[in-house]
């Protein structure tokens, strides 16, 4: 089994024009600051990666092939992400008219089954697969968070941990530990909400970064390990190599 079989990052046509594929994968992320240590494109190398893993377990496993795409890097940020360096933001519009786009041109393909990877908190496809349903009644599509499937509580000491924490940079550090500055790293200080009930999720308001944030991290970093990265993308990657595997061989309904 090759990696060029399933990562579409370093095919090439002759490897692909034969096969059959069951499913396309689309790691989806963004471009941004992940505190002072991981590189802005965390949120696009964690998904492309652990997806790569999820649809080599998948193959080796059950047969079914996926094919992982490039990652889509732009992702939808809050204010005061945007306005620091290199920060991207992408309007609902602008997201949703790239994933038609992927969309028709995978369906003029003959493909019909779609799996996007989230690395990005921010991002929500939810409106958007609803709006294509009818548009492509049968091309079906699925949206998952990688960082969403298992729980860390029982992998990461950090209480706080939601941006460029513990968590991250442990997954980071497993997969790409050279891209990883971790003596350069801040503390990840943030604030909360001045009104306790959207801190007790009662309601939703975008955070402001540069209010809730100091080096634009949310959580300690200082204690991560690409041991703690290591066993705790393995239960991730089994996940999603079920959900390929039961997307690639079966029907919705």
């Amino acid at each position: 089994m090759e990696k060029r079989e399933i990562d579409l990052a370093v095919s090439c046509y002759g490897k692909v024009k034969d096969v059959k594929y069951d499913a396309v994968i689309l790691p989806w992320g963004a471009t941004e600051p992940h505190n002072l240590h991981l590189p802005y494109l965390t949120d696009c190398i964690l998904p492309h990666d652990i997806a790569v893993d999820a649809a080599m377990l998948a193959l080796k496993r059950s047969g079914v092939r996926c094919m992982v795409m490039p990652p889509v890097p732009f992702g939808a940020h809050n204010p005061g992400q945007r306005e620091l360096p290199f920060c991207i933001h992408t309007r609902y519009a602008t997201q949703q008219a790239i994933l038609e786009d992927i969309v028709a041109s995978l369906y003029a393909q003959s493909m019909r089954k779609l799996i996007i990877v989230s690395g990005h908190g921010g991002n929500n496809f939810k409106g958007m697969i609803r709006d294509l349903a009818f548009s492509y009644p049968d091309f079906l599509i699925i949206a998952t968070d990688w960082f969403s499937l298992v729980p860390t509580k029982d992998y990461f000491e950090a209480e706080i941990d939601d941006h460029a924490g513990e968590q991250e940079t442990s997954v980071m550090m497993h997969y790409h530990p050279e891209l990883v500055n971790l003596n350069e790293a801040g503390d990840g200080d943030s604030k909360p909400f001045a009104i306790s009930s959207l801190n007790e999720k009662l309601g939703w308001a975008p955070r402001h970064w540069d209010k809730a944030t100091v080096d634009s991290g949310v959580g300690n970093p200082k204690k991560a390990s690409a041991e703690k990265g290591e066993r705790y993308v393995k239960p991730i990657i089994e996940k999603l190599a079920k959900l390929f595997t039961e997307v690639g061989q079966g029907e919705l309904y």
